[in-house]
């Protein structure tokens, strides 16, 4: 016999959970579906325990830096893994904890912990229960994709949640992949002590952003000790005495490596494959990410996408801005996610906080593009700190003169680009934050200076 709600939410990740409780504060019965653990991928894989560990890469790549701020520092400086996985467990349980005891403490929501699976539009199975409700919202989520390539299932290959176990610095990491993901952890387990090599099958890292950050980049990791190889256009693995071997074939250099571990990181594939979506009229993209409209409905009444699964962002930000405009939608609102300003950061450090179009993305798009840029090696803030590496770029509409995007690769880069954000998300003409006054000494006071020194592209 069915159980009859008045919504199901299938999945706890960042949008689930605020749709799931804002439901059950207006008086509709609520289940929420969690197959393995609350918080989904942020909080138990992803920015929380990277970011974690990020932290405690960067005291010891300061530690090692000591005389450079006149700081004495006796001894070499080591790197406790197990202590640095046990900080970053213990900062996740907390996050975890935090969320079931309010969950759990949310009344008309009933917390299911299962494998949920559709049987028909609106009827969802777990386990031996039936549940049916009129309204439907999937957050399922995403997972790292395993290529098929040749010789991948003769060695163990580690991906961005089985990394996380490490208690001991691999002697030598093969990190397969140069976008985000794999970058944050090549230069994470450099700094805590690994060998590091990168392999990338284009010809620059970062190849959704413009030649300047993909360059940047390679520069400060190159600085650190880590090899990168591009072009490896035949990547294949086979195991050796000495350890897993990558193939690479690149125009230059070893044709192939052979490491201690192989981190695999080439992307991220949606959770919809074993929900049973076949028994519905949901439908889905060839690679599997459930197709929404703009206002995240999917193809049946009454079903809505939100986070990783609807392939709109893949981030903890735009999940939880899927779950803001779906439950304002509900209550009588008309947003959009086509009006929100796309904006991520890459967690390196210095990190590169981004928001809007690229140079390339404006072109693209046949725009008229004035640039504005400024190395970090000018900017106080960044030369009082000693992290100089990096810069600083606004990217204007010359015809309207509003603000279409910006980068800015260097210390605070990741909160500095939020001034941007904001200018571009209101249609902002660039002129009026030109003479905006903003505070000295910091990252943030040169984007009207910028602003003043823009030149076509």
């Amino acid at each position: 016999m069915s159980e009859p709600f008045d919504a199901i939410v299938v999945g706890a990740g960042q949008a689930g959970p605020s749709l799931a409780a804002r439901l059950a504060g207006q008086g509709q019965k609520v289940a929420l579906i969690e197959r393995k653990l609350l918080g989904g991928t942020c909080v138990n894989t992803g920015c929380t325990p990277t970011k974690a560990m990020v932290a405690s890469a960067h005291v010891a790549h300061l530690a090692r830096r000591a005389a450079d701020y006149g700081v004495s520092i006796p001894g070499p400086v080591a790197v406790d893994m197990a202590a640095v996985k046990s900080r970053s467990d213990g900062i996740v349980k907390a996050s975890r904890s935090g969320l079931g005891d309010w969950l759990n403490g949310t009344e008309n929501l009933t917390l299911i912990e299962g494998h949920a699976r559709f049987v028909a539009d609106h009827t969802i199975t777990v386990g031996e229960r039936t549940l049916e409700a009129p309204r439907i919202f999937l957050n399922v989520g995403g997972r790292a994709v395993i290529p098929d390539y040749p010789g991948i299932d003769e060695i163990d290959i580690l991906t961005n949640s089985s990394i996380l176990e490490l208690t001991a610095a691999p002697r030598h990491l093969v990190v397969v992949g140069g976008g985000y993901v794999g970058l944050e952890f090549a230069q994470m387990f450099a700094r805590f002590g690994s060998k590091v090599t990168v392999v990338e099958r284009g010809d620059r890292l970062l190849t959704r952003e413009d030649e300047d950050a993909s360059q940047t980049v390679a520069d400060i990791l190159a600085a650190e000790g880590i090899d990168i190889r591009l072009n490896a256009d035949c990547i294949a693995f086979s195991r050796s005495d000495e350890g897993p071997v990558v193939e690479v074939n690149c125009n230059s250099g070893a044709p192939a490596i052979t490491g201690s571990h192989v981190l695999v990181a080439i992307g991220r594939q949606p959770n919809t494959d074993d929900l049973g979506l076949e028994n519905t009229g949901i439908a889905t993209n060839d690679h599997g990410y459930v197709l929404t409209n703009e206002r995240l409905e999917t193809s049946v009444e009454g079903v809505w996408a939100v986070g990783d699964c609807n392939g709109r962002g893949a981030f903890t930000h735009t999940a939880y801005n899927d779950y803001e405009i779906v439950a304002d939608n509900l209550d009588g609102a008309n947003r959009s996610v086509e009006a929100r300003t796309d904006a991520y950061a890459l967690y390196t450090d210095p990190p590169l906080g981004r928001a809007g179009m690229t140079v390339t993305e404006a072109k693209k798009r046949g725009y008229r593009v004035l640039v504005g840029k400024r190395a970090m090696t000018r900017v106080a803030r960044a030369k009082e700190k000693g992290e100089s590496a990096g810069y600083m770029k606004v990217v204007v509409d010359a015809d309207s003169n509003r603000i279409l995007g910006g980068a800015i690769f260097g210390v605070g880069g990741d909160e500095a680009i939020h001034v941007l954000l904001d200018a571009i998300q209101s249609g902002m003409a660039y002129i009026d934050l030109k003479n905006t006054m903003h505070i000295h000494p910091t990252v943030s006071e040169l984007i009207p200076t910028i602003l003043g020194e823009l030149e076509e592209a």
